[in-house]
């Protein structure tokens, strides 16, 4: 049915406009009693819960951030039976982003270019809401919230812009991420360098408290780049990191070049990013001990995809682009999938 309905429809649309038509069902099904019959439908197997980073997530499968940038969509993401929501990417001043157009699919990759700019109401608004949702009986579910740099800053200011986020963002959050790694902000990639990344994560974990603290990263970096961030997130007590954000790249796509070239610039997500990602989580676990959190995303499709993460290393799994592909019930397709992985791994033991 979504199949189709994305083919008649959905792909015909402005690819934003198509992404606040989904949000808005979304929020819907977060409302009462839509939010019941959902869950009904859709909520994990108790066999998928998963401890990471102190807290019990109801599978390991949750939504990565750039989806619900304004957390709006928690109740019904959690509904649709994720099972966590990072939201964001919050800036401590709220921005436009970027000029639109500035979403494309590229559909016979199964991909998007994005080059969104980090917009959002700003971390004010944002913690507004998630105090009103952690007020609310009826969410229970695991929220990490992801903080980016606001444009008008100067880099050379990154870290108290971060720190404010935190501030205001940590007592809220499960889990803080702190994104370095977005191609879409003029020199935040460039913040991943160590000798900068150290001191900024410093601060910001001070800032944050007891709130478990992560990094994203690129996809793009060296593979001796990401063994050193690897190695100072470990040796600075961060809680984990996450691998990885979208590419730079656009080696291997099948779309028609015209259409990539029309895209122009900006962050590429989806199936052709899954063999980088993969071989960064791999780089990763390899370097980090077992104790660390290591979240895995990029090229997610498939509950297959999110078991031969889990096998590399990864604690947790997330996803985006292939919501767009997938529809609504893509979260239960996966942890459908891995229960059913699980009972097979059951009857071999």
């Amino acid at each position: 049915m979504y199949p189709l309905l994305f083919r008649v429809v959905l792909a015909r649309l402005d690819a934003e406009f198509a992404h606040h038509c989904g949000m808005a069902v979304v929020r819907v099904l977060g409302a009462r009693p839509f939010a019941w019959v959902a869950r009904a439908v859709t909520a994990p197997d108790r066999s998928l819960r998963t401890r990471a980073l102190g807290l019990t997530f109801d599978s390991p499968f949750g939504v990565a951030a750039g989806f619900d940038k304004n957390v709006v969509g928690v109740r019904g993401l959690t509904a649709l039976g994720f099972g966590h929501i990072e939201v964001g990417t919050v800036t401590a001043i709220p921005q436009d982003g970027n000029p639109k157009p500035r979403l494309f699919r590229l559909i016979p990759d199964r991909a998007v270019v994005n080059r969104m700019g980090f917009n959002n109401r700003g971390a004010q608004a944002a913690a507004a809401r998630l105090v009103r949702l952690r007020r609310s009986r009826r969410h229970r579910g695991v929220i990490g919230v992801n903080i980016g740099k606001s444009r008008v800053v100067d880099v050379a200011d990154a870290t108290a812009d971060y720190v404010r986020s935190a501030r205001l963002l940590a007592p809220l959050a499960d889990y803080l991420a702190v994104n370095v790694s977005s191609p879409n902000t003029p020199g935040l990639r460039g913040l991943q360098a160590v000798e900068t990344l150290r001191p900024l994560l410093q601060a910001v974990k001070g800032a944050a408290g007891a709130t478990p603290l992560l990094v994203k990263i690129a996809p793009d970096l060296a593979d001796d780049e990401i063994a050193a961030i690897a190695a100072m997130a470990v040796d600075e007590q961060l809680a984990g990191i996450i691998v990885t954000n979208t590419t730079i790249s656009r080696e291997g796509l099948t779309t028609d070049p015209a259409i990539v070239a029309a895209a122009g610039e900006g962050g590429l997500s989806g199936a052709p990013l899954k063999r980088r990602a993969l071989a960064v989580l791999r780089q990763v676990r390899a370097v980090v001990p077992a104790s660390f959190t290591v979240i895995a995303v990029g090229g997610v499709e498939t509950a297959a995809d999110v078991q031969e993460r889990l096998d590399a290393g990864a604690d947790l799994v997330q996803g985006y682009t292939a919501f767009l592909y997938r529809g609504p019930l893509w979260a239960r397709q996966v942890n459908r999938g891995l229960k059913r992985g699980l009972k097979r791994g059951s009857a071999r033991a």
